[in-house]
């Protein structure tokens, strides 16, 4: 019979799916690679053919022009730089070099915050108002 430390024996290096932690790494870092590129490939289009993608105001529920060439400039480059975060991700579970994880890792952290701020937002004001106007 083997002796096994009891620290040991608790201890796991996979996640979820069952796999591994680089493999869930690569996974995680691929699937949000594409997800982008399908997202960078919808705003491409949208810039070359901007009538395809153009609501008026009446179904817009106001008078306002929300993606003009400015904004969707922006979302272009922020599409670009998180294809490139993620490609830095899955390189890094790759090689496996843990530097080039970092930045994926607090987007992670980024986006996991700034959801948790909205779920807090939403259920404590908007909500409320809504059940209020129900009764």
């Amino acid at each position: 019979m083997k002796m096994v430390a009891p620290w040991t024996r608790f201890y796991s290096n996979s996640c979820c799916l069952c796999c591994h932690v680089r493999t869930g790494t690569i996974l995680l870092g691929v699937w949000y690679l594409i997800i982008n590129a399908v997202v960078l490939l919808i705003l491409l289009s949208a810039l070359a053919d901007p009538d395809q993608y153009h609501f008026s105001s009446s179904e817009l529920g106001g008078d306002f022009e929300f993606m003009d060439d400015a904004n969707m400039y922006i979302a272009i480059a922020i599409s670009l730089l998180m294809i490139l975060i993620c490609a830095m991700a899955t390189y890094g579970a790759y090689k496996q070099r843990a530097a080039w994880i970092i930045p994926f890792f607090c987007y992670q952290i980024f986006d996991f915050a700034l959801n948790t701020l909205v779920a807090i937002t939403v259920c404590l004001l908007i909500f409320p108002t809504e059940m209020m106007s129900c009764q």
